[in-house]
């Protein structure tokens, strides 16, 4: 694929802030650059990389009228060589064609994705910082541009790699837990629906859930399915706990669960660290009995920001609460942590053949 470039004559960044800051939050500065890609008649076309800034749009697309938009997220990390690595991005190419064939959206290819961002990174690499728990985010979109207002997807399309050096997701890092909302008032999908893809109108209307568990001191909601009996998943993240008996136990995967990148890893990492993992309907009924009688010993969040999120407590609409195990960052959920972060910083070998460096050009 060729790929036009239109690079800034003078670089703004200040390489040395970024990888030195003692404080980076997540997703809030951008880098010099981002690629974008259009379709249209049937083909992907125009490959380019050109200088951060607004994207055109007419105010009739289809994305801002019908939610047809999808994303991803992932990230890549600068090593102790200096290097950048990306962490399993081929896996999040292959989940952006599933939310694009679900919102009936023209995928792309795996490999010009994995193209794309590779020259991306390498154009942008003084921007990916160095402090602990610091990664260059990377957020690909793809939107729907045709200026129609029938209902029927659009013609045109334009797919945008922008990224975005960050800290630890939740301000402090890996250091706190928080609490989940259980409440029976919100659903984030239903089967039959887009929940499986990761299309922009799912977390849009999370945001009213989210809302109402800071009310309760929550981060986010736990979501049951339709029928208010199984677990699903956190607002941003899997949900999953680990028993007594050190099983890790993650709810199966549904078309109305999001996969997520990091709990299939964390699947695979868990069994060469001596872990049973197992993936189940789980009864909400059933989970809240098992922390309260302490069979489940530690819970929390599978997702790209965060990694991992403990979670300490889960309260319900009438201000109950029940605690996991003794409210601090457990034992496990360390361990995997550690495990799979040095596995991403390079501070461990990579076994599974997760990461992959990026060319200089």
């Amino acid at each position: 694929m060729e790929i036009k470039m239109t690079l800034k004559p003078e670089r703004e960044r200040n390489s040395d802030s970024i990888k030195n800051a003692e404080s980076l939050s997540f997703g809030k500065l951008r880098s010099d650059h981002m690629f974008l890609m259009n379709y249209e008649g049937g083909v992907w076309k125009d490959a380019r990389i050109v200088p951060y800034g607004p994207v055109e749009v007419m105010p009739g697309a289809v994305a801002l009228h019908y939610g047809q938009s999808v994303f991803e997220g992932a990230k890549a990390f600068r090593h102790e060589d200096g290097e950048i690595y990306t962490f399993r991005f081929e896996e999040n190419a292959k989940r952006m064609n599933h939310s694009l064939s679900t919102l009936c959206m023209p995928e792309i290819p795996v490999d010009i994705q994995m193209e794309a961002t590779l020259k991306l990174l390498d154009v942008e690499r003084d921007w990916c910082p160095a402090q602990p728990e610091s990664s260059l985010y990377i957020r690909p979109f793809v939107f729907g541009t045709e200026d129609a207002l029938g209902m029927e997807p659009s013609a045109t399309y334009t797919y945008c790699i922008m990224l975005s050096p960050s800290g630890a997701y939740y301000p402090g890092g890996f250091k706190n837990t928080v609490r989940l909302l259980i409440t029976d008032r919100f659903h984030r999908a239903v089967s039959g629906g887009t929940g499986s893809a990761k299309c922009c109108g799912n977390y849009g209307q999370a945001f009213r859930a989210a809302k109402l568990s800071k009310t309760y001191g929550a981060k986010q909601v736990l979501y049951l399915d339709s029928s208010n009996t199984y677990i699903e998943e956190v607002g941003a993240m899997n949900h999953f706990h680990i028993t007594k008996d050190k099983t890790i136990v993650i709810p199966e995967f549904t078309d109305s669960i999001l996969k997520s990148i990091t709990s299939i890893s964390v699947m695979e990492l868990a069994k060469s660290l001596g872990y049973e993992v197992r993936q189940e309907r789980i009864r909400i009924n059933d989970f809240i009995e098992q922390v309260k009688s302490g069979d489940i010993i530690e819970a929390g969040g599978f997702g790209t920001a965060a990694v991992i999120t403990p979670v300490c407590e889960y309260i319900f609409e009438n201000n109950e609460v029940i605690t996991v195990g003794d409210c601090t960052i457990g034992e496990n959920i360390r361990k995997i942590y550690d495990a799979y972060t040095a596995i991403q910083t390079g501070d461990a070998e990579d076994k599974f053949g997760w990461l992959t460096k990026v060319p200089r050009g």
